[in-house]
């Protein structure tokens, strides 16, 4: 009975200590705002990490900031950084309907200078955050995201690193030589009909073209967004969760990050 009671106590102890590490994941909501639309955002850091830490930006696929932004973020915070999930659509507005997702995406992108503008409002409340190092800053993003990310390291904002998951990487303004300061990783699917191999070289030769540094990896076999587990949800054959893909992907941008903030 000894023996019993010793290994239940373990147990216990063990499902405490395992309940206490996921609980130092924190995240608040944020509400701000980007010339008179109202932005809502969520912040997740562990709260029993000791000091500031970079902090990372994630832009949402063309959903809006949905559950599959916000669990990056928190994703993110357990890893050692302050992730900002926002929002680019205003309100937190999100769908799951193709017609309306792209018609969201439309507006936001109808001028550039708007895309511009929120990421800068997100991105002021990443860094003002106390948890946040505001020298050390990088930015992800998943298929929209992906090419909203790209595009602002395009633009020659401040970013240490910036990750493009399953992202469109065409650009009517692509990159100039010594504009570039962020470095850049570039996760795609192989079987991806939004970005087939042709689009992939030409965002090849444009980065050796402008002197980045960048690195890019294909996943066999992946479609659009096959990091979101709710990819099949949304009706369309073009997209498909990946496992084994999204596994690796992030653990590539894991180490992608490490060694930039190192």
């Amino acid at each position: 009975m000894r023996v019993t009671r010793q290994w239940a106590v373990a147990a216990m102890l063990v499902t405490v200590a395992a309940s206490n590490a996921a609980g130092a994941v924190k995240t608040r909501e944020i509400t701000y705002s980007q010339d008179g639309t109202t932005l809502k955002g969520m912040m997740a850091w562990d709260d029993a990490k000791a000091g500031k830490r970079p902090g990372v930006l994630v832009v949402h696929e063309w959903w809006g900031m949905n559950d599959h932004a916000r669990n990056s973020a928190r994703k993110l915070a357990e890893a050692g950084y302050v992730g900002f999930a926002l929002d680019m659509y205003g309100e937190g507005k999100t769908t799951t309907h193709q017609h309306d997702a792209e018609a969201m995406m439309n507006a936001a992108m109808k001028d550039p200078a708007v895309i511009a503008a929120r990421f800068n409002s997100a991105l002021a409340q990443l860094k003002q955050d106390p948890h946040v190092d505001p020298t050390k800053i990088a930015a992800i993003g998943y298929c929209f995201g992906g090419a909203v990310v790209l595009n602002m390291a395009r633009a020659g904002e401040d970013l240490a690193a910036v990750v493009s998951f399953h992202g469109l990487l065409a650009t009517q303004k692509p990159a100039e030589k010594g504009k570039v300061h962020a470095q850049i990783l570039v996760l795609a699917g192989a079987d991806d009909p939004f970005v087939p191999p042709d689009q992939v070289e030409a965002f090849k030769k444009e980065m050796d073209a402008a002197g980045v540094k960048y690195n890019l990896v294909v996943y066999p076999g992946a479609k659009h967004a096959f990091t979101n587990p709710n990819a099949a949800q949304y009706g369309m054959p073009q997209l498909a969760y990946n496992a084994d893909a999204a596994k690796k992907s992030w653990a590539e941008m894991e180490k992608f990050l490490k060694q930039v903030f190192q």
